[in-house]
């Protein structure tokens, strides 16, 4: 992977030329809502911010983020030994009742691992359709449900079937959350086919992207060996959401879309 090293002068220039560029192309969804790309924050933060490169600098390398949602579950020891056995890292989205709750060995092993663990809300419940106390219930207990296991409260969240709103924001940003949604979906909730499942990603899949598939379902896990290595073989480099923003930090209460 491409070493990291911080920016040179001309590509500060280019950075902030950049993301002057992009912040005035930002996109809406459906609820109006105004999302941030990755590449806009990274110029935004013009090589000086506090955000954890890792290995690789997404500025020059061809980045994707793989993350999976409302885990953990039975064949997410599964998924870790592949992404162990592959050197990938990954973004978890945790589901708090039935899941967090049921599997803290492998919130844990999510940790250890060098994974980023982060917030799916604690029952599914669409926050747009909560009024504040509850959106706040939601986010909150899986929040301490987390930190109980791995004594750090997550930064990102993911809102279920990606809706959010004002309220959303608000209540994400008073409890120190940015809100992630994705560029790749394989809709593997709708089928077993892990080769169809494989197919939709890799259809999908572009430079500074975020690939969204669920560890619960019997098709995903088997079909994450063949991402990795048909990405790979694109040249594409794995990381996780906060590394896909570095040097940048994605900011609490924010809406972040590649």
């Amino acid at each position: 992977m491409p070493e990291n090293r911080p920016f040179a002068p001309m590509r500060r220039t280019a950075a902030a030329a950049l993301a002057v560029a992009l912040t005035l192309a930002l996109t809406l969804t459906g609820c109006g809502t105004q999302t941030l790309s990755p590449a806009s924050v990274r110029g935004d933060a013009g090589g000086d911010g506090e955000g954890r490169y890792g290995s690789v600098d997404c500025a020059e390398a061809k980045c994707v983020a793989l993350t999976f949602d409302a885990g953990p579950g039975k064949d997410t020891p599964r998924l870790l030994d592949i992404l162990k056995e592959k050197k990938v890292p990954a973004t978890f989205f945790l589901l708090g009742r039935n899941h967090v709750l049921a599997h803290p060995e492998t919130v844990r092993r999510i940790a250890d691992e060098g994974h980023e663990v982060a917030n799916h809300t604690w029952s599914h419940g669409i926050l747009t359709d909560l009024d504040r106390d509850a959106i706040r219930e939601e986010l909150a207990r899986t929040q301490d449900a987390i930190a109980e296991i791995t004594g750090r409260k997550p930064t990102l969240m993911r809102p279920p079937q990606g809706r959010t709103n004002d309220d959303v924001g608000d209540i994400s940003r008073e409890l120190g959350l940015s809100q992630v949604l994705w560029s790749a979906t394989a809709k593997d909730y709708s089928t077993t086919d892990s080769a169809l499942i494989e197919r939709r990603i890799l259809d999908d899949a572009s430079a500074d992207g975020i690939i969204l598939l669920h560890d619960i379902y019997d098709g995903t896990v088997p079909a994450v060996p063949g991402i990795i290595e048909k990405l790979k073989k694109r040249g594409f480099t794995f990381v996780t959401v906060p590394q896909l923003f570095a040097p940048a930090v994605p900011k609490p209460g924010e809406v972040y879309r590649p």
